[in-house]
């Protein structure tokens, strides 16, 4: 029982989830969030309210843009990509508190949170093999 409620009680401290993300934007919570892709997939479409920090620019910006006490929760493209854990790793790496949201902006999209692009928001869509519709 220790061993699985030590790993269960860190990996919540380090990770995040659409849905809770998407709550914590609505009242107001004290946190950045980071969209670490690239630029095709930042002009594609992104998570509304997120700044564009791709993982590899996050050294070199992240002290510049965003207060050492302000905690960051970053995302990538979905639970295949990785970017948003290399993203994590940069920021841990320079003493902030981040969290990774897990599904990244699949599961966002799939969940039917509010997504923008260059044009403005883009529709949303509520899938039921993610959440309940109704």
């Amino acid at each position: 029982m220790t061993d699985a409620l030590t790993y269960f009680s860190a990996k919540l401290r380090h990770e995040t989830d659409a849905s809770d993300v998407y709550a914590a934007q609505k009242a107001g919570d004290d946190f950045v969030l980071i969209d670490a892709r690239g630029d095709d997939a930042w002009a594609q479409g992104r998570i509304t309210g997120a700044i564009h920090m791709p993982y590899r620019q996050i050294a070199e910006r992240g002290p510049h843009e965003i207060g050492l006490t302000t905690p960051v929760v970053v995302y990538c493209w979905s639970p295949g990509c990785n970017a948003g854990a290399k993203a994590a790793v940069e920021f841990a790496s320079l003493g902030y508190t981040v969290k990774e949201m897990i599904g990244g902006y699949e599961y966002w999209v799939r969940e039917g949170q509010p997504t923008e692009n260059d044009k403005g928001s883009l529709p949303r869509v509520f899938d039921p093999q993610v959440m309940v519709v109704r």
